[in-house]
């Protein structure tokens, strides 16, 4: 997709989860446009991986390896921005994704509380950490929420997700003041290539297995524009509200993967 040179300019973005998906296609957009980027990831090799890449393209970026879902780490990738750039303009919390796919009630406490430190905190902690840094010139901030607040086999990280939705509108509210403009992206079923790092790194349970082939019978007709987005279409969504473009649009929340069925798929034609 097009990318509109220099719109970011002697800009600084933090991209978490920048090391693949969604979070590398940002990082590379925005980058692309004139960003220096900091790729905020967990997983050292795949973010020098990307810092490499990014650098193929042109774009000036750095690594910040770190555990986002706590406070320190993030305040930690924070700082390594600021003292690499001196200064940050732009955060996307990309941090997420879920883990496990099955009913509610056969997810065992354990892996319940790993949803939400994999989900929720990393966009919490991220976005108290860089506050101080965007306090006195502005900035932007872009969370990723998700279509899975209204789905099902992933209770737990929906319900995260629908709390970062809840932490977009609130702190729009809470930032006016410093001119810091905070909104959402929810995507859907989004196409990627295969992870570097996997969520879950223990083989699937045959129960499991069933349970995965269940979920994607639940998604696999529930795009309403009748496919899974690329990770460049959400990334140019993100780059668009990071942007002065979106300059006075703040709290919202831009469903880049809405649910329903088509006419055709319903009718078997087109009236």
């Amino acid at each position: 997709m097009t990318a509109h040179s220099g719109r970011f300019s002697g800009k600084v973005a933090v991209v978490t989860g920048a090391a693949q998906g969604i979070g590398f296609a940002t990082a590379s957009r925005l980058g692309r446009e004139g960003a220096r980027i900091v790729v905020a990831d967990n997983a050292a090799d795949a973010a020098q991986e990307a810092v490499q890449a990014l650098a193929a393209m042109g774009v000036t970026a750095i690594a910040a390896v770190t555990d986002l879902s706590s406070c320190a780490g993030a305040e930690a990738a924070m700082s390594a921005a600021a003292q690499a750039f001196g200064a940050i303009h732009v955060l996307v919390n990309n941090v997420g994704g879920t883990i496990w796919k099955k009913p509610f009630w056969h997810y065992a406490e354990a892996e319940i509380r790993l949803e939400i430190d994999r989900t929720f905190w990393p966009s919490l902690w991220s976005a108290r950490a860089v506050i101080p840094h965007m306090r006195d010139s502005g900035g932007a901030i872009v969370n990723l929420g998700s279509n899975a607040v209204d789905g099902a086999y992933r209770v737990p990280y929906s319900a995260s997700k629908g709390a970062v939705v809840a932490l977009t509108t609130a702190l729009a509210v809470e930032l006016a003041d410093f001119n810091i403009r905070v909104n959402c992206v929810s995507p859907g079923g989004t196409e990627a290539p295969a992870r570097k790092t996997p969520r879950n790194p223990n083989a699937l349970s045959p129960q499991e297995q069933e349970w995965e082939r269940q979920f994607m019978k639940l998604i696999e007709n529930e795009d309403l524009l009748g496919r899974f987005s690329t990770a460049e279409e959400q990334a140019a969504v993100i780059a668009f509200l990071a942007s002065d473009d979106a300059g006075h649009v703040t709290g919202e929340v831009i469903n880049t993967g809405r649910r329903g069925r088509r006419v055709s798929r319903t009718l078997g034609f087109v009236p």
